[in-house]
């Protein structure tokens, strides 16, 4: 417990020191976002505004949970320098999309082609690591599993490596996507990510308490995770990260995480699902994102087949309540709460099932 409020408690601090650095140095740089011309118009006054925070929270999460492994005296697991390759990984991806955006000038960055070549390099080589019988711990479970898995595995079903790595690649991208889809207001990914690494702070320290690998556990149903506690430390780091960027981050927005901190933070979110093996429960933790993107794709599907009709006056979902009308702190407020109901709901399940099975 030591570690993960050291790491968060760390985390925070150096994110929102941070942060506020960020702003001066990349504003002198000229590091500003550029704003899509079909957009809403009420965002054109944000060209300019700093972006690429997401450096910061990146950078604050790591030193924050190497610190914390320092000062503890502990060794860092594989599931953790998995998950922290996963999270810098897909974080450098959206770091090239950023600069190039801010180079040539332009709301576009990498091309969707070259995006997903490079999500799916970093995701294969996270599955393919993750499922490696070198990376067994002692009582031969690897960090991340061949089940289907909500709260645990579904232990009937084993699936061929390659179903597996399949899987690993959609949720890494789909979710990765679905958090960079939600970046488009000041301080809703932030916020409504904050909540989510919160959700699975608690989620692991629950199933480190009821491991399996602890020998004094004799009721219940104990977890198969690889390294429970570690990724504790790891997503309280990133929380600790995400609070300290939202301080700068929440409207008006004087700096954006860009690309690099939402692919980062998606693909940390499908990390712990993985790892943790609530695959599907994070459908549910992370509810917000789910209806964003569901948002756009109905919107592309909608506008094929009627050959020009829309449901949303504009896709994500977020941008059709300020077409409306709604000021944007009111939805960023609104979503956040329907954020905070998917975490409590989910957090709920968990707990419920774990009760029903003692």
């Amino acid at each position: 417990m030591r570690a993960i409020l050291i790491g968060g408690g760390l985390a925070l601090l150096i994110s929102l020191l941070g942060t506020k650095v960020a702003i001066r140095q990349f504003t002198r740089w000229g590091y500003g976002q550029e704003i899509r011309d079909d957009g809403p118009t009420s965002h054109h006054t944000k060209r300019g505004t700093p972006t690429m925070g997401g450096v910061v929270i990146i950078l604050a999460a790591v030193i924050g949970y190497f610190t914390a492994k320092l000062l503890t005296r502990d060794v860092p697991s594989a599931s953790a320098l998995l998950l922290l390759f996963l999270f810098v990984g897909m974080g450098l991806v959206g770091f090239l999309d950023d600069f190039i955006k801010i180079y040539k000038q332009r709301s576009l960055g990498l091309r969707s082609k070259a995006k997903i070549v490079g999500q799916t390099v970093i995701a294969i080589v996270f599955g393919v690591l993750a499922l490696s019988p070198f990376l067994e711990d002692d009582r031969g479970e690897t960090p991340a599993s061949r089940h289907i898995s909500f709260i645990r595995d579904f232990d009937s079903w084993t699936l061929p490596v390659i179903v597996v790595l399949a899987l690993i690649w959609v949720i890494v991208t789909a979710t990765s996507n679905a958090v960079n889809l939600t970046d488009g207001l000041d301080g809703l990914a932030a916020g409504a990510a904050t909540m989510v690494f919160g959700a699975y702070t608690l989620v692991n320290i629950w199933q480190n308490n009821q491991w399996c690998g602890q020998s004094d556990i004799t009721y219940g149903k104990c977890y198969e995770v690889r390294d429970p506690l570690d990724l504790a430390v790891i997503a309280a780091a990133i929380t600790g990260a995400c609070f300290g960027f939202l301080w700068w981050n929440a409207s008006p927005a004087q700096i954006f995480m860009g690309d690099t901190g939402s692919l980062a933070l998606g693909s940390a979110l499908a990390g712990f699902a993985i790892l943790t093996r609530t695959e599907v429960l994070l459908v549910i933790l992370g509810g917000l994102f789910v209806v964003e993107t569901v948002s756009v794709m109905m919107q592309v599907g909608f506008f094929r087949i009627t050959k020009g009709r829309r449901i949303f006056r504009m896709a994500p979902v977020h941008h059709h309540f300020e077409m409306l009308g709604w000021e944007q702190v009111t939805v960023v407020i609104r979503f956040w709460i329907i954020a905070g109901l998917c975490v409590a709901t989910g957090l709920g399940i968990f707990y419920a099932e774990w009760v029903a099975g003692t």
